[in-house]
């Protein structure tokens, strides 16, 4: 059974939230609820953000979460997509590509020059659905990142 996927909105926040925890503990992350509830609400209450859930039936099984850039060589608005996440209940089902389906064509949608992702060098199953759907990567730039808390 294909998922079904649809943008979320505000009131879909009791249905993001156990999965958006479980991609923190995915990567090692502690999970504060109030802050990931707090953290959650702001985007989608600002539109700071565009989260598309995937759904069987009445259970979500799968988020993926893009911000809006623009890119300036290209002079044009592009998306970070900077989580995507499945519960493993779900994984192997199609749902990350679903997600990442609906992803593109929000980016066809705005008229979008490119999507940006990054991923853990070890994650070779999500290297392999991104190439698959003709994401390419990038061995001209090499990302550098700084915590302005430090």
């Amino acid at each position: 059974m294909n998922p079904t996927v649809r943008r979320a909105v505000e009131s879909d926040l009791p249905a993001l939230l156990p999965l958006f925890a479980g991609y923190l503990r995915f990567y090692g992350k502690p999970v504060d609820e109030a802050k990931v509830a707090a953290f959650l609400g702001e985007r989608l209450r600002r539109e700071e953000s565009v989260v598309f859930l995937a759904w069987r039936g009445e259970q979500a099984i799968g988020f993926v979460q893009l911000y809006p850039a623009f890119a300036s060589l290209s002079q044009a608005r592009s998306w970070i997509l900077n989580d995507l996440f499945v519960a493993p209940e779900a994984r192997g089902g199609g749902v990350a590509r679903a997600l990442m389906l609906a992803a593109r064509r929000l980016g066809e949608d705005t008229g979008a020059t490119e999507l940006f992702l990054q991923t853990a060098h070890d994650n070779r199953a999500a290297q392999r659905l991104y190439e698959s759907l003709g994401w390419t990567l990038d061995e001209q730039f090499r990302v550098y990142t700084l915590d302005p808390r430090r």
